[in-house]
């Protein structure tokens, strides 16, 4: 399971010309499923999320997570974080989880998430989205499960 982490000042996320969700300063999350992951690869990835230390404080740069700051996260479901690009000009999705097991997987990131902190949006599962976002920093980081290639 992956994790794109952009530190924000302002995210938000429409279908159709409709917002569903927007953010002040925080976390924009993308997450990609791989066929191999699983529940414990999603809790991780989710800990991983609320614990990272990407906020400044008075003495480093980045010494706070975002509960720390109270910050917002905003997150979305992108299969193609998972895509294989590593031939051709074209990517590949054969690595890519199918449907139902990216949802379940995507939810259960989600209720972890949710579990620890409030301050938690979401786009929409499978829906071409328009995502906007200010990047502070910018900072931005992939996180990958380690559960996911045993």
């Amino acid at each position: 399971m992956k994790a794109l982490l952009q530190r924000v000042t302002e995210a938000a996320v429409a279908v159709a010309g409709k917002q569903l969700a927007s953010i002040g300063p925080g976390l924009l999350v993308f997450v990609g499923v791989s066929p191999a992951d699983d529940a414990e690869a999603a809790r991780w990835l989710a800990d991983k999320t609320l614990r990272l230390r990407v906020f400044p404080d008075a003495h480093k740069p980045m010494n706070r997570d975002v509960m720390g700051v109270g910050g917002e996260i905003l997150v979305i479901s992108q299969f193609t974080l998972t895509a294989d690009t590593r031939r051709g000009r074209r990517p590949s999705f054969t690595g890519v989880a199918p449907p139902e097991q990216a949802q379940r997987l995507y939810q259960t990131y989600l209720e972890s998430l949710r579990t620890t902190y409030d301050a938690v949006s979401e786009g929409q599962f499978g829906a071409d989205m328009q995502v906007s976002l200010v990047n502070d920093g910018p900072v931005t980081f992939l996180l990958e499960s380690p559960f996911g290639d045993r």
